[in-house]
Parts: structure tokens; sequence; C-alpha cells
């Protein structure tokens, strides 16, 4: 990852930052550390600019502040992605919620090159 990305994500203000222990990144569930991945290559891929998704993830955890509703950071993560690569038009919604119900499924696996 290049310094420039990295600081970016490191330095990431307030609530926005990444959950850290011992200053190494904490991941609750497989999941978790997935769609941090997922987030960081596509904007390494230069489908869209860092200050964008992280724009979006203030504004998702300001939102569950606001309405005191009950959601995981990665959750909220995740959210920003989903809306982000679907408004800049990389995936329908409709496509990622047939993707999303497959990667559910016991079925997966069945659908990967290994």
């Amino acid at each position: 990852m290049a310094q420039d990305l990295e600081d970016q994500i490191a330095y990431m203000p307030g609530e926005a930052a990444l959950p850290r222990a011992n200053g190494e990144l904490v991941f609750e569930e497989p999941w978790e550390g997935r769609a941090f991945g997922v987030t960081v290559a596509m904007h390494q891929g230069d489908l869209y600019n860092w200050d964008e998704f992280r724009d979006r993830l203030i504004a998702a955890i300001a939102d569950v502040e606001r309405t005191g509703s009950d959601s995981s950071y990665y959750r909220k993560w995740l959210e920003s992605t989903e809306a982000l690569v679907v408004e800049k038009g990389l995936i329908t919604k409709e496509e990622l919620e047939i993707r999303a119900e497959l990667f559910a499924s016991d079925e997966y696996d069945d659908h990967v090159e290994h």
C-alpha cells in the first residue's frame, strides 16, 4: 500500500478511525477483514477517490449516532463501500444483492474458481 494511502487510512478522523488494539487493526469476523481489503483494493484500482469513501463512512457513522441504531463499524464500512460502487455504476444494486445472497449461501464455493 502506498504511504499516502496508508496515512489516509491510518489517520481517518474521529469515529471513522479504524478499530485498533495495540496499534494493530482489529477484525472481529473474517468478513470484516475481507470488506476492508476489498474497499482498499478498489481504491488502489482507481475505481474511486479515498475521500469519497471516507466521507460516506463518516456520514454512515454519524447516522448511527444520530438515530441510535445498533450497527458495527465494519457493517457501516461495508454499507459505505456498497453505496459508493452502486453510485459509481460499478455494479447495480440488484447485482450486488444477488452476489451477497450467493456469498451467504452454501453454494458459494461451487461458483468460485480455485
